[in-house]
């Protein structure tokens, strides 16, 4: 592992009680004489120059404050580590902030590995050439009406042929990530990881097709909205809607190019034990005894 020389912290920007911990994480910096820089005040494009000046970038919060890091840091290959204060915490590493003195000895003595995840590519067209706007995923995207509970006819087509035409309440197009996030929820497969799948899971479908649909890296997901709509649709990122789609306008989805990096402190095989803890709260942690294949 390369020496850590240098090391950001992201506060989340609307969550009050993250900013005393980036203060506090701070000062243990100081103390061990690592370069940093704290932003309590912040949003993606506002950070990516100061992000790409460090090493690793700690972001506070929960889930939330991991998509927002992971995004600004992807293109610039920049670990996360982060430190959960949120309610589940998938993607944070630090269970909570009073372990993060230990966490920092481990992550300074090299004592850490590198998550690799996929994101998508997100672009909204007006007819087959025009670009009006381009999003990055790491959770999701998801085509919905503009109305909570207003079914929508949306037309799917992967590699630019028709499959399919859902009458849903709205259409979730996901990474593995997000697999455990609005995907899960809606029925969707758990994927782990480490896979470059995209998932498509319809939420609610109404005599159309209900099943998930589970798609290789570098297949181009184009979604239209077909003329029986008699309401706009929108277009939702990462739990933020972007646009809404007008006339002639549709939204293609691809992998991207750069990845989003999580620093791990924990085993490899951390997944699913981490999702199955949270999944069945009420089921002893400590689970049966160890396997031994060799008995």
């Amino acid at each position: 592992m390369s020496e850590i020389q240098r090391i950001g912290v992201l506060a989340h920007p609307m969550r009050l009680d993250t900013h005393p911990v980036a203060r506090e994480i701070a000062a243990m910096l100081g103390q061990r004489g690592i370069d940093h820089w704290v932003y309590t005040d912040w949003h993606e494009d506002s950070v990516r120059q100061a992000v790409a000046a460090v090493d690793v970038v700690m972001a506070i919060g929960g889930d939330g404050a991991m998509l927002r890091a992971g995004r600004a840091c992807a293109e610039h290959g920049v670990p996360v580590l982060g430190v959960n204060m949120g309610w589940l915490g998938f993607l944070t590493e630090i269970e909570k902030p009073a372990d993060c003195a230990a966490a920092l000895e481990q992550v300074l003595a090299g004592d850490y590995w590198i998550e690799k995840r996929m994101m998508l590519q997100a672009t909204l067209l007006e007819g087959q050439r025009r670009v009006l706007g381009s999003f990055r995923a790491l959770n999701d995207v998801v085509i919905s009406g503009n109305v909570f509970g207003r079914m929508v006819q949306i037309a799917a087509y992967i590699d630019k042929h028709w499959a399919t035409t859902y009458n849903a309440d709205a259409l979730i197009i996901s990474t593995p990530t997000g697999a455990s996030a609005y995907a899960l929820a809606a029925g969707g497969p758990i994927l782990p990881p480490e896979l470059r799948n995209i998932l498509l899971v319809p939420m609610a479908p109404h005599l159309s097709m209900e099943r998930s649909i589970v798609l290789s890296r570098g297949a181009v997901v184009d979604i239209e909205p077909t003329q029986e709509n008699r309401r706009p649709l929108v277009l939702t990122v990462d739990g933020r809607v972007e646009a809404e789609l007008g006339a002639r306008q549709h939204v293609q989805i691809t992998s991207a190019a750069p990845e989003s990096q999580f620093l791990r402190l924990r085993e490899r095989n951390y997944f699913y034990r981490s999702l199955l803890d949270r999944m069945e709260p009420r089921i002893n942690r400590h689970g049966p005894r160890r396997m031994t294949f060799d008995e």
